[in-house]
């Protein structure tokens, strides 16, 4: 799914390759599709897949990017990983180039054909939903930032969007469900935890998204503290926040620096952003910033994302940044 949604965002943004070459495992390999408007092939990945590649990106499972990714920088390609496998290792640079304003980037990787050019991470939608906000409102020296997300069942790919299709169904059927991905009922339903037998626990999923977000602030911003509540919806990334200040502040004024980061800020009279409006977009779409009914000095915050473009084109412009750094070089 990270996959298919990277080649469409390539493509989307015309991004300046003389060849998109898809790789999978061998399952996959042979299979016909398009790439930039011209058929062709997913080939099987193999010792020679990485040569005269400038940028490998490893959007599919963990264990191929476990498996390939060195092969891939010895090759004199650089990484971009959105697996999370690399990021285990402790090698890559997490990156968020929107928020370059407010949190400057890491140093530029080596161009192809350095012996070891530097791996980078593009996170998931909670982890730059997170750095986001904290991003955002870092100049304004809150007193506290809490987060409320609320993931879709496709965070647990293919096999979660199966089991929500298939318990609504058998729940508006009357017959019983199977719970094999979520250990719960997901469907028509909220869940603060999985089943005790789910692995990852949803506990681990949000301990491990702080954990990121920690990790990218390095202390630049206040850390906001943060919940995942499973939500019964396919796609989208929606979230809650609220934000406390040692004074009243305008939401104008907040919505502002959110804009500054590419976000998208609705404006008086339009539709307040929901999972649907959300998808196919490249960036966060927040509701208007709503102050607290009765704490002057606090705020509130709607938004929704596309989970998947919005980890996809965070990798796209990862590279793209390092084109341009390469070009003004």
């Amino acid at each position: 799914m990270r996959g298919k949604e990277l080649k469409q965002v390539l493509e989307d943004r015309n991004f300046p390759a003389e060849e998109i070459v898809l790789l999978d495992a061998s399952a996959a390999a042979g299979t016909l599709t398009e790439a930039a408007g011209e058929p062709t092939f997913i080939r099987e990945l193999d010792e020679d897949s990485f040569d005269r590649v400038r940028f490998a990106f490893f959007a599919g499972s963990a264990f191929d990017a476990e498996h390939n990714w060195q092969a891939a920088q010895l090759a004199g390609a650089t990484v971009i990983d959105l697996s999370g496998a690399v990021n285990a290792t402790g090698r890559p640079k997490p990156w968020i180039p929107a928020l370059s304003p407010e949190l400057p980037p890491p140093p530029s990787a080596g161009a192809n054909g350095s012996a070891n050019p530097k791996p980078y991470y593009s996170p998931p939608a909670p982890v730059i939903i997170g750095c986001t906000v904290a991003a955002a409102l870092s100049s304004f020296k809150p007193l506290r930032v809490a987060i409320t997300l609320y993931p879709p069942v496709s965070e647990r790919d293919q096999l979660g969007i199966e089991e929500l299709e298939s318990q609504t169904t058998n729940l508006l059927s009357f017959r019983p469900i199977e719970k094999a991905i979520f250990g719960e009922q997901v469907a028509f339903n909220l869940l603060a935890a999985y089943g005790e037998d789910t692995k990852p626990p949803l506990a681990d999923m949000r301990k491990e998204v702080a954990r990121e977000v920690v990790r990218y602030l390095a202390g630049r911003a206040a850390v906001p503290a943060m919940q995942l509540i499973q939500a019964p919806v396919f796609y989208g990334y929606a979230f809650n926040a609220y934000a406390e200040f040692p004074s009243a502040i305008a939401p104008e004024q907040l919505a502002a620096v959110f804009s500054g980061l590419g976000v998208k800020v609705s404006g008086e009279g339009e539709p307040v952003p929901n999972n649907i409006s959300a998808a196919g977009e490249s960036e966060i779409q927040l509701a208007r910033i709503e102050a607290d009914a009765s704490v002057a000095e606090g705020v509130w915050l709607w938004g929704v994302a596309d989970n998947l473009r919005l980890s996809a084109t965070n990798a796209v412009r990862i590279a793209e940044e390092l084109v341009a750094a390469s070009a003004n070089a």
